[in-house]
């Protein structure tokens, strides 16, 4: 039964992240880089930082329904918000010598990007799909016939302790994978660090 719960939930998890986190990190790396831009989204991020994300979920059910779109937006907006946060800051502390030092020793943007920017770009992925984690348990809670945050409703209305902290127990094991994926993530993309 717990299998069953597990395939929709890691794919609201996988696609919602994958939705947050590649335009989370796009906006953060265009703030972090062009001022002009930094004037005008700073402002609308720090705005939409502080809400919470589950007090969005009626809105995201009337804008797209009560299947699955809903439940791809607000895991995504709660994953864009914070890796905004973190990528800008990122930009914003690398030391801009070696931004101009690889600029003369001829680096490509890219390059720039993957070697000075992206080491603090990574860490903040941590904090993103944490919370990506928790809006996936509040989102199934609310409006899913499966996924684990359904399954933890259903065992914790029928009193099952056992199946309650299976659930429980899976979302951990759930925040070490993605913990432990950044990690490699980390060791792949930065191996030159080692």
């Amino acid at each position: 039964m717990l299998w069953t719960h597990m395939a929709p939930s890691l794919t609201r998890l996988v696609l919602g992240a994958a939705m947050g986190v590649s335009t989370g990190i796009v906006v953060g790396v265009l703030i972090g880089l062009f001022s002009i831009l930094r004037a005008g989204l700073v402002p609308l991020v720090a705005a939409l930082f502080p809400i919470p994300k589950i007090a969005l979920l009626p809105l995201f059910v009337i804008r797209f329904g009560i299947e699955e779109g809903s439940k791809y937006a607000l895991i995504a907006l709660g994953i864009f918000t914070p890796t905004v946060v973190s990528t800008y800051g990122a930009v914003d502390n690398v030391d801009r010598t070696l931004i101009r030092m690889g600029q003369s020793f001829g680096l490509a943007w890219g390059s720039i990007l993957r070697k000075i920017v992206l080491p603090g770009i990574l860490s903040g992925l941590r904090v993103s799909l944490a919370i990506g984690i928790i809006l996936l348990v509040a989102a199934e809670m609310l409006g899913a016939q499966y996924g684990i945050g359904a399954y933890i409703l259903q065992a914790g209305s029928l009193y099952d302790l056992e199946r309650l902290f299976a659930g429980v127990v899976i979302l951990s094991a759930l925040g070490v994978v993605t913990s432990s994926g950044i990690a490699w993530a980390e060791r792949r993309l930065l191996a030159w660090r080692v």
